[in-house]
């Protein structure tokens, strides 16, 4: 009888159901690289102070993007499992959107390593959004994060996947 936890195909446990770090030793080294995004909802007079230039905490993108790239650099100290790797670029960019109101985020890590880089991504756009919550809290506690998702993983085994 399998095991349901291995049969599902969920990598970070092994036979037993104990959690692990997998070993990926003898995966090939190959070039890799995820897109994440996500956006923080806020009134609209929130939006209008950010947008404007008016937060008193400084130029709150400018910031969050920083944090972003501190975040994704920092993922395996914060998620147990993930494996340090050598992330060759990140960038993180913050667009203002009237619709929202708020800001988008999109969040592109890149790396030549042996495992892939989702959950640098992840963590880029979502320390993104957590920092611009922090800059503007005393204005809008209301604020909303979400949709925080991988857009694209290339390289690997896996090969490509790309959000519809």
């Amino acid at each position: 009888m399998s095991d349901p936890v291995t049969s599902a195909g969920l990598t970070h446990f092994d036979g037993k159901g104990d959690a692990h770090m997998v070993d990926v030793s003898d995966k090939p080294v190959t070039s890799r690289v995820a897109v994440a995004e996500g956006y923080i909802k806020m009134a609209r007079e929130t939006f209008d102070i950010i947008s404007e230039g008016r937060a008193k905490k400084g130029d709150v993108l400018a910031v969050a993007r920083l944090a972003g790239i501190m975040g994704a650099k920092k993922t395996p100290d914060l998620i147990p499992l993930c494996h340090p790797l050598p992330v060759t670029k990140v960038a993180v960019d913050l667009t203002l959107d009237p619709d929202l109101p708020g800001v988008r985020i999109e969040g592109t890590v890149k790396t030549t390593g042996q495992t892939g880089v989702e959950m640098e991504a992840l963590s880029a756009v979502s320390i993104a959004a957590l920092t611009v919550y922090d800059m503007a809290k005393a204005v809008d506690k209301a604020m909303e994060i979400g949709g925080i998702r991988v857009m694209l993983k290339d390289g690997g085994k896996s090969g490509r996947y790309e959000a519809q």
